[in-house]
């Protein structure tokens, strides 16, 4: 299970629609405001502007940037590969477990990869010059390293004159404190942004990388990489305040519904604490909770394809409770 939200494969290995599928698998923010964003035909008729100035401007208020230290993308596994190409250091060091397209994307450029764990001390050296890549708050588990813990890694890194990728893509469910100051202070700081988890738009394919304006300059997304549509329903989406705190609210209750779920099940010898919109569940018996779940229609994450981790571990996203209960009611009924 290579990512998350495969529902289509599971719908037809269970002879149903993938609209029937309730998808723990796919960490994606489960607040969706009730009415859509239209779009008029005036939208859709005409090129988007291929700077997407108002769509800049938008994020840069939101984030705290200067349009100039942002570039767009077809989504942030886009970002990931662009930025690789364009990075010409040939030693990698991810600090995992993390996102399969991290190690995917340097080998598609031909980088040597090292693999430092964050399960352990974390004290391994990085080599001068090399790019480092860490996700805070981290997957599949959620850990979320504070600006302590980071201050004493970037010590690290810019010690050894790394180039520095950090990826922010569930920072905003719980308000963590973000690095995002530091691109001008270090200019070798990349920061890579996913817009689909919290804003809840998977199908809306929109990811930035944020950095220092000479490197964004260097980056080189095709033309009209994203379309009117995207760009439009994101400005409208990062404009919508009442979005943003309703769903952190919705968040931390439904957080909390799913955490008691999970560890009154008796099914698990370790729940993770998380600071994500997901938790990470061990138990002997997870590869028997996946196909008991599947049976109910419910899917999962399995993580043995996650470095450091075995098929003792499953991934559980946070829900809308009528899903929690769907999943407690599957979960009671395992013998």
């Amino acid at each position: 299970m290579a990512h998350g939200g495969d529902i289509y494969r599971y719908a037809k290995i269970l002879g149903c629609k993938s609209e029937e599928i309730i998808d723990f698998s796919s960490n994606i923010n489960c607040f969706t405001p009730e009415g859509g964003v239209y779009f008029s035909g005036e939208t859709i008729a005409k090129y988007a502007d291929h700077r997407y100035k108002e769509l800049k401007k938008t994020i840069a208020t939101n984030y705290n940037l200067k349009t100039s230290q942002i570039a767009i993308f077809n989504g942030a596994t886009a970002a990931i590969y662009e930025l690789f190409r364009s990075i010409k250091q040939k030693r990698v060091f991810l600090y995992t477990p993390l996102y399969s397209e991290y190690e995917k994307a340097a080998i598609k450029t031909k980088k040597a990869i090292f693999k430092i764990s964050r399960l352990g001390t974390m004290d391994e050296e990085v080599l001068q010059n090399g790019v480092v890549v860490f996700v805070n708050p981290a997957t599949p588990e959620g850990t979320y390293y504070d600006n302590d813990e980071l201050e004493e890694l970037f010590g690290i890194w810019t010690k050894h004159n790394c180039t520095i990728i950090l990826d922010e893509s569930f920072l905003e469910f719980e308000d963590l404190p973000s690095f995002r100051h530091k691109i001008t202070e270090y200019k070798k700081l990349y920061i890579i942004q996913s817009f689909s988890k919290f804003y809840a738009c998977a199908g809306v394919r929109i990811g930035a990388v944020f950095s220092s304006k000479k490197n964004i300059k260097k980056l080189t997304p095709p033309i009209w990489n994203i379309s009117s549509l995207d760009a439009e329903f994101l400005t409208k989406r990062l404009s919508d305040s009442e979005f943003q705190n309703k769903a952190k609210k919705i968040h931390k209750q439904q957080k909390g519904e799913l955490y008691k779920i999970l560890t009154s099940s008796n099914l698990f010898t370790q729940v993770f604490e998380s600071d994500a919109n997901f938790f990470l569940g061990r138990s002997d018996r997870a590869g028997e909770i996946f196909s008991h779940l599947l049976q109910y229609k419910i899917l999962v994450r399995r993580c043995f394809d996650f470095d450091h981790l075995d098929n003792t571990f499953l991934r559980f996203a946070v829900k809308e409770p009528s899903a929690h209960q769907k999943l407690k009611e599957a979960l009671d009924a395992l013998p």
